[in-house]
């Protein structure tokens, strides 16, 4: 399995997946695509791929007791004010 492919824009802004990557990754006419612009480029995944991406960079956070942090930080300016 090779991680690039050189693809070029093609008429209308579109792009042609490269047959051998739409078989291995199981893309058929239709799928929905997600295109995500970041600092470092453009990303192309399928939902199931951006939301395994979300869960492995929010793996180990513990995002109740941030926000209630937040709040209480937030309860306690209040307070003082």
């Amino acid at each position: 399995m090779s991680g690039m492919h050189v693809i070029q824009m093609g008429d209308r802004g579109r792009l042609v997946v490269p047959a051998e990557v739409r078989a291995r990754v199981g893309l058929a006419e239709g799928t929905p695509l997600v295109l995500l612009e970041s600092p470092a480029g453009l990303v192309l995944m399928t939902r199931d791929q951006l939301k395994a991406r979300v869960r492995d960079e929010l793996s180990g956070l513990d995002l109740v007791d941030q926000l209630l942090a937040d709040r209480r930080r937030a309860a306690a300016a209040e307070d003082a004010a």
